[in-house]
């Protein structure tokens, strides 16, 4: 059986990989939020300083029936507004900070523009008005500071609050070795070491159900090896005697020695979180859309501000005059609505994909992933169930029934631990068929298994050995089950060949409809795996898929990957594995199937909590319906700003129409209504 149990493409054995960053760029809003400390209590103090200033000061010069003053209240506003600008104002003013030290302004710029201006210019009316007495009275912007402060804050605290916090790729796989190892010394004694005192060469104990602490080769000892977390492909892999095993795979139930080929720097996961890191740092960096209406807003105001000034300055000659034009357009070209155009529609986005099985870890890939036009996806428990079950039992002795030869399959199969053999005694077992004792099974190296069943003496084993053997079975049928993407074995019991068993990995029955839903908008599919060209096709074929690339490493799919961004292609990258975590980094969109690996999920964008592949179709309907509803609340949000700015700047002074800073108020106010109701209109299917 030894063929059959090899004869299985495990695909992708000497791997490295890496993983996902957190897409975010330095200049991106949660980069700043890391200022902000605790967002809610940051949130609530500024409220308890931020009411009483709307409730003592007139809203850009318009009063508001709830609001009242008494003797003294402007100063109780001048020190709350101080108060409020340092303390809820700082982590935009040490965004903007970020942001211009790398020449690109943002929303944090233009947030920061709008609050440092509204409270410089407050203090200096408020010094106008109660030192200098001037004969007209100075408007302040104390409303508009507290009124943005809040807004802001509160946008960022609903963003972070509906994005789960990307987990810790690089931790998780640091903890898949163990702190120990137990080395056996020249004399056999075992003791036990820090892993980090593991040299190349030493013998290392492995015991049954135990972490491998480090890659290395067997010198004794047989066993089943998880290496799921690795490989991403059929779960357990039967090892013996000279057959590498890799560090932070799971031994079965064998107790092992394995000669250390490498260790630290050198060993397989080092590598791999070499990569990793190396991805995290090379990741495309994505401009959100609300930073690139925000880097064009900031650059407008500014300069339809200083051109007013300048203007007005010069047809006036009042300085006081012209700065309140300054004021006023730098002061509403940072719309409140902005603050929460974007936040309202990632936290509804975020509910509704939950509700629906897709954790959406980072938005930006919302804003990427409605222009995906090619989606890779790995085949073993992406497109396939991942475990091996028996597809077909057939007999080839006349007076043999197809149970009959099931239950002696499994009487042999009943004490190995690979997985093939899982799936026979399992199938026997759903059957509840009567398996009868086996005698002296052993696992004979190019035959298969051995053993005495009823007094003869009978062998699992596969075509190769038949042949060689010269024994007679139906060649055309072992040919059609094998061409099936089957793993084929026979019985035979005194060299009389009883029947077959055919095993193979079942496509998920959803996957079908989910690659012809692709195709037809127009998005192409490719399969990557690390499993066999026949195997890989034959699942292809029966999918629809025309683009496939088997028998790949983990750096093959990545590069893969990056051959198609580099033609211009936007791509969405789905997977289970540890070796899907390189491709995960280094896709447009990485999505990772729930039930795979943490490491998998940790370094993906998204993850179907499912593991449903026909997900991926809502993922990119939510994805088209979530970009349709930020561009809308952003032309909401700061469209407005078209007429707005040149109105604000006195375009129509002669016709006697200057926008009041109170009606620029207002508009702000009214839009950012339309934005709140316009996201939660958001949908999935539209």
């Amino acid at each position: 059986m030894t063929e059959h149990h090899h004869g299985h493409e495990h695909g992708a054995h000497t791997q490295h990989m890496q993983m996902h960053d957190d897409g975010h760029q330095p200049h991106e809003h949660s980069m700043h939020m890391g200022h902000m400390g605790n967002l809610k209590q940051k949130f609530i103090i500024s409220c308890l300083l931020g009411i009483p200033i709307i409730i003592l000061s007139p809203m850009m010069g318009l009063s508001l029936p709830f609001q009242f003053t008494f003797e003294g209240s402007d100063y109780l506003v001048l020190i709350l507004a101080t108060v409020l600008f340092f303390y809820g104002g700082m982590p935009f003013l040490q965004g903007a900070k970020m942001e211009l030290q790398q020449k690109s302004p943002a929303m944090m710029t233009l947030i920061s523009l709008g609050i440092s201006v509204s409270y410089v210019y407050s203090l200096y009316a408020f010094v106008n008005n109660h030192f200098f007495h001037a004969s007209a009275h100075v408007m302040d912007f104390f409303w508009e500071l507290a009124t943005l402060i809040l807004i802001m804050l509160l946008g960022h605290w609903i963003e972070m609050n509906a994005v789960s916090n990307a987990g810790d790729a690089l931790k998780k796989m640091a903890q898949l070795l163990p702190g120990e190892a137990t080395v056996i010394d020249e004399e056999g004694r075992t003791k036990e070491v820090p892993l980090t005192d593991v040299q190349i060469g030493t013998k290392l104990l492995v015991k049954a159900g135990g972490k491998i602490p480090a890659d290395g080769v067997i010198v004794s000892g047989q066993t089943n090896v998880n290496e799921a977390m690795i490989t991403g492909e059929a779960k357990d892999v039967f090892k013996s005697v000279n057959d590498s095993v890799f560090g932070g795979s799971v031994n079965g139930s064998g107790t092992i020695t394995i000669k250390v080929t490498g260790t630290g720097e050198s060993g397989y996961l080092s590598q791999v979180m070499a990569l990793v890191k190396q991805a995290q740092s090379e990741k495309s960096r994505i401009e959100s859309l609300s930073d690139r209406v925000a880097k064009w807003l900031f650059y407008v105001a500014l300069f339809v501000g200083l051109l007013a000034f300048a203007v007005w300055l010069a047809v006036s000659g009042d300085v006081s005059v012209a700065l309140e034009r300054l004021v006023t357009v730098l002061v509403i070209a940072c719309p409140h609505a902005l603050g929460l155009a974007i936040p309202l529609v990632v936290a509804r986005s975020t509910s509704l994909g939950a509700k629906n099985g897709l954790l959406i870890k980072k938005r930006q890939v919302l804003e990427v992933a409605k222009t995906v036009d090619v989606v890779m996806m790995d085949k073993t428990g992406t497109l396939t169930e991942g475990n091996f079950s028996v597809n077909e039992v057939t007999s080839l002795a006349s007076e043999w029934t197809d149970h009959g030869v099931l239950a002696w399959l499994a009487a042999l199969e009943k004490n190995s631990n690979h997985p093939l053999a899982k799936g026979i005694v399992q199938a026997a077992e759903k059957l509840e068929l009567a398996i009868p004792q086996a005698a002296d099974v052993q696992n004979i190296a190019g035959v298969g298994l051995v053993g005495m069943v009823d007094g003869a003496t009978v062998r699992v084993t596969s075509a190769g050995y038949l042949d060689e053997h010269q024994l007679p079975y139906d060649k055309a049928l072992f040919t059609e089950l094998s061409r099936r993407g089957n793993t084929v074995s026979f019985l035979t019991r005194d060299d009389q060949v009883l029947g077959l068993v055919a095993q193979g990995d079942q496509i998920k029955y959803e996957a079908k409809d989910m690659i012809a839903v692709l195709k037809n908008q127009g998005i192409q599919p490719v399969m990557l795996t690390g499993d066999n060209d026949q195997v890989a096709h034959l699942v292809a074929e029966k999918l629809g898929i025309s683009q496939v690339h088997s028998r790949l490493l983990p750096e093959d799919k990545e590069t893969i990957i990056k051959n198609y961004q580099a033609d211009g292609h936007i791509v969405m990258m789905v997977g289970d594995g540890v070796n899907d975590a390189p491709s995960l980094a280094r896709a447009d969109v990485g999505v990772a199937i729930g039930a795979g690996t943490d490491v998998a999920v940790d370094s993906a964008d998204v993850v179907l909590v499912k593991s449903d592949p026909a997900d991926i179709i809502h993922l990119l309907s939510l994805a088209k319906n979530t970009s349709r509803k930020m561009i809308q609340n952003l032309w909401w949000g700061a469209g407005y700003n078209i007429i707005a700015i040149p109105l604000a700047a006195g375009v129509l002074a002669k016709a006697g129409l200057i926008l009041s800073p109170a009606v620029g108020a207002v508009l702000m106010s009214l839009s950012t209504v339309i934005v709140a109701v316009n996201a939660m209109l958001l949908r999935i299917n539209e």
